[in-house]
Formats: C-alpha cells, structure tokens, sequence
C-alpha cells in the first residue's frame, strides 16, 4: 500500500520485452534505500516488487496484464518516472490509499499555469467515471490528486509547485497517457451494494409505482 506521496524522480535504465512481459531497470538513489530484495515501490503509480536493488537502481519484472492496464510497457529508455516505497506502520498517510493497482490509462490534455500552482486536465475513460468525485482523490502517475473540477470525460486538479517539481507532471505532453487508480474506497461501496442487494430490492418502475412516487 501507498500514500500517493512521490519520494523521487527517477529514470527508466533499461527496459526489455518479452513474450510474457517485461524486465525493467530504474535508476534510483533515494527509494533504494532500506529496500531489500521483495519489496514493493510504486512507479508510475504501479506496485512492482523491487529486484536486484543496488545503491543506485532495481529491476522489477512487469507481467503483460500490467503492460496492456499501465503506461509502463510505452515508457522509453531515460524517461523520467515517480517513485514511492510502500508505506510502513508507522508512515503518516498524507495522501490518501493507493494500491498500486492502475485502474485505467487516462490522457494528459494540459498544464495551464496561474502563479506558482498548474490547473492540470485529465481525460479519463468512462469505466472508472462512477469512482470519480468533486474534491474526491485519485492518483495520476501515482500521485495522490484531488479533483478541483469535474466533467463528464475529465477532470481538473491543482498542482502545487512542491508537487510540480517533484513528479513527471512536467514533462508530460498533450496528448501522452497516464496511469489512473481510483479510490479503492468507491470501489468497495460499489461492490457491498451490488453484491448485498436482494433481486427483491431492487429498485423498479413498478414497485416505485406500488409506493405512490409515480402515477
């Protein structure tokens, strides 16, 4: 599990495919540290378990489901990418939860700036719109967001410059795809009110009838 708060900025090393997958080294000094071999780090928002690790970079195996979900299988040798080591119990949670788990890819459509702060656009794809909510989370890139603004297909977010610098945001462009995961906390209402609702309980046009609200 993760916060959504990126500790580092690192780079893509090496990246090799293969018929089940991919193979990836990322150059990292940071992250690197305390990490033994099985442990997890988020990039781009994607939990991978950490390999090989070395005081200045890990490799980490990326199965082809996590290719065809993520943007990691289209990221090219030296492409800047966020990093975040799982949480640990004693770790404020200054974001919000984040799995590591990419929903969906997303498209970045502009960074317009107003003083210090970016108003960022995101498209994002119907199947996760229900999770989405005004002033609600969600992790782009692995960042932990809140929307400021809310559209039927995109969603705003004010990017402070802490933020800014931080993170792969700047160096995105119109039109590049990004890593989306909702909060896994709609996504566990949605389930227990899907799954709990009897066939008796729901609701139609006719028990709505029966009741009085429609004549």
């Amino acid at each position: 599990m993760f916060t959504g708060i990126i500790e580092e900025l690192g780079r893509i090393a090496a990246l090799e495919k293969h018929a089940a997958g991919a193979k990836i080294r990322i150059g990292a000094r940071l992250v690197t540290e305390g990490t033994h071999e099985g442990d997890s780090i988020a990039v781009n928002g994607v939990c991978l378990t950490a390999l090989d690790v070395r005081p200045d970079s890990f490799t980490a195996d990326v199965s082809q489901e996590t290719l065809d979900r993520s943007t990691l299988g289209r990221l090219k040798t030296g492409a800047r990418v966020n990093l975040e080591r799982a949480v640990t119990p004693a770790t404020r949670l200054g974001g919000h939860i984040v799995q590591g788990h990419v929903d969906a890819r997303g498209k970045f459509l502009a960074a317009v700036p107003g003083g210090d702060f970016w108003t960022v656009r995101v498209a994002f794809p119907r199947e996760i719109g229900q999770y989405l909510v005004y002033k609600g989370s969600v992790a782009v890139e692995g960042i932990s967001l809140t929307i400021a603004n809310l559209g039927a297909d995109h969603f705003e977010i004010a990017v402070i410059p802490k933020t800014w610098q931080l993170t792969n945001l700047s160096t995105l462009g119109t039109g590049d795809e990004v890593n989306l995961e909702a909060d896994v906390i709609a996504k566990y209402v949605e389930r227990i009110l899907l799954y709990g609702r009897a066939p008796e309980e729901s609701i139609t046009i006719e028990k709505l009838a029966k009741l009085g609200f429609v004549k």
